[in-house]
């Protein structure tokens, strides 16, 4: 009975872990996953690259989401080999950094972290605060699931059961290598892996030496991950992620087997046990940063490797992905709305291609990209018309009235989606054009101002498609929330500019027209993706019929001072 109470509890305590760490990521990314790209993609030089990635692991806590994040970048073409994998070896020390952080006596910090944390989240409603909440609150679970993983332990560490497990994890570090990876790759988080290890060496649990064997294999599993997550993406990504693994599993093999052969115990004793696993790994992630000279290095032979499909030139072919129009399904009504999806999926891909390099356009005003841009409206504006052409196809007569409704619901965004591709087309790369014809160039503040807000709009622009794919409650309402604060942001910004014009900025006067028409384009780009939300909203009874809130009291009042 002792065994199985331990073994619940030992899971309770890991799933809150896990809950926790996720749930901190998830604040971050939602309150400022709209600069990760910016953050990401404006270093060249290898050590400002590791110093970004340093800091985002630090920030996200998890060097696993720094490394997706480098890869789906790399796949976009918006960020070179050497500098992805500089970052991602970056990344890896500041995860490394964070455990140590976490790995002091907090206790203490966990009610006023719970206490602040839950009034942002339920008090609060500006989007950005309640997500501080979310932070706060995931860091404090932090804390409290490694109380409970303590607790957990106590009672059967005098036990038969734990110390031979631990005794032969001493004894065969090869084994608990293995065990430590793949821990790390179950639980997909180096973090709360080498936290569990922590822990556990810090009250006895554990051996040292089982310890210094698990937490380099948790550094090898924490490799695998980003492997595993980004099998889908282009090679591009890929290869940055293949040669985090190669650099990082020969140094790990490298590491285990001279730190379990040399007589290295005299200076484990010049520090707690705990410390010196958090040391141990903090020093093994600082020793992988000598290989950032060679970054580029390594490209040649992974491309061979993983050589890169023929994407036609600029990555701008059309011919890349093909019609998810099924003609031959549109008798299964299940089947043809799952095709239709599809091809809204493929129709926002497109719309995607055409917003993202537009501050680069805008930058440098490169002709031939602006009129390939353009071109692409011609492609969603085809995709309409067969989406248009495949709706009046299905015998909607027959379909219940709640399907019937999902079909318009389904039209309605193709239109939307066209119309934020026309926005792109001719609104937002003329002005582009504009500003390259007349040599004009924006004040730093108000540049900055239009790249975050074109940041948070693609960032917008991939919630759309996931709520569009998994119409999910949570997903729509923060859609909506964003729609609000890019509103919001759009207004401050505007009253910016107004701000730096009555100052008398020269660079404010001269762009004045091509910014605020910038500023308003966004916004109302914004607008058109958001619309996949509302009736999911609608559906679940989360959207009011009307903003107008006005009681029948005050109502009649209005009436009789008229009548009177």
């Amino acid at each position: 009975m002792a065994i199985l109470t331990f073994l619940v509890n030992l899971a309770g305590a890991t799933m809150l872990l896990l809950f926790a760490v996720r749930m901190v990521r998830t604040g971050i990314e939602r309150s400022y996953g709209a600069s990760f790209q910016r953050v990401l993609t404006q270093h060249k030089n290898p050590i400002n690259s590791a110093s970004a990635g340093f800091g985002l692991a630090v920030i996200l806590q998890s060097s696993a989401a720094v490394a997706l994040l480098v890869s789906g970048f790399a796949a976009s073409n918006l960020l070179s080999f050497g500098s992805g994998l500089a970052v991602v070896l970056g990344a890896d020390l500041g995860s490394a950094l964070v455990i140590q952080i976490l790995s002091f006596k907090l206790d203490w910090l966990i009610p006023l972290l719970l206490a602040t944390g839950g009034w942002l989240f339920v008090k609060v409603e500006t989007a950005r605060f309640r997500q501080i909440g979310r932070i706060l609150m995931g860091v404090a679970f932090i804390l409290l699931s490694l109380q409970l993983l303590r607790a957990a332990m106590a009672p059967i560490r005098d036990s038969a059961f734990l110390p031979a497990i631990a005794g032969y994890l001493a004894q065969d570090y090869l084994t608990a290598f293995i065990v430590g990876a793949s821990l790390a790759f179950v639980m997909h988080s180096s973090v709360a892996t080498i936290l569990m290890c922590v822990t556990l060496v810090s009250i006895g649990a554990l051996p040292l030496d089982a310890g210094i064997s698990l937490v380099l294999g948790a550094n090898l599993g924490s490799a695998f991950i980003p492997i595993w997550l980004s099998r889908g993406m282009g090679a591009s990504g890929r290869r940055i992620m293949l040669a985090n693994l190669m650099v990082r599993g020969s140094l790990a093999l490298c590491a285990l087997i001279l730190l379990n052969n040399l007589p290295l115990a005299p200076y484990y004793a010049l520090m707690s046990p705990a410390q010196s696993l958090v040391t141990l790994h903090l020093g093994f992630n600082a020793l992988l940063l000598v290989m950032l000279p060679l970054c580029h290095a390594f490209e040649r032979p992974l491309l061979r490797l993983l050589p890169d499909r023929s994407n036609g030139q600029d990555g701008q072919s059309l011919d890349l992905v093909h019609s998810a129009l099924d003609q031959t399904v549109l008798g299964t009504p299940n089947l043809a709305f799952a095709s239709l999806k599809r091809e809204l999926l493929r129709m926002s891909d497109m719309v995607d291609r055409m917003m993202r390099p537009v501050m680069d356009v805008y930058e440098h005003g490169d002709q031939t990209k602006i009129e390939k841009l353009a071109d692409l409206d011609d492609h969603v504006n085809q995709i309409l018309s067969d989406v248009r052409t495949y709706v009046a196809a299905i015998p909607q007569e027959e379909l219940p009235k709640k399907q019937r409704k999902q079909l318009h619901n389904l039209m309605d965004y193709a239109i939307a989606l066209e119309t934020a591709g026309d926005i792109v087309a001719k609104r937002l790369l003329p002005l582009a054009s504009e500003k390259a014809a007349a040599k004009l160039r924006f004040s730093q503040e108000g540049w900055d101002e239009l790249v975050s807000l074109h940041e948070r709009v693609l960032a917008n622009m991939a919630l759309a498609s996931n709520v569009l794919v998994s119409s999910d409650l949570e997903s729509a309402r923060l859609l909506v929330e964003e729609k609000g604060e890019v509103t919001r942001f759009e207004r401050k910004s505007r009253k910016r500019h107004l701000r730096r014009l009555s100052d008398g900025g020269t660079l404010s006067f001269e762009s004045s027209n091509i910014h605020l028409e910038t500023l308003r384009a966004l916004q109302d780009f914004n607008s058109q993706i958001a619309t996949v939300a509302y009736p999911i909203l609608y559906q679940k009874g989360q959207l009011l019929e009307t903003r107008l809130i006005e009681s029948l009291e005050n109502n009649s009042k209005h009436i009789m001072n008229g009548t009177a």
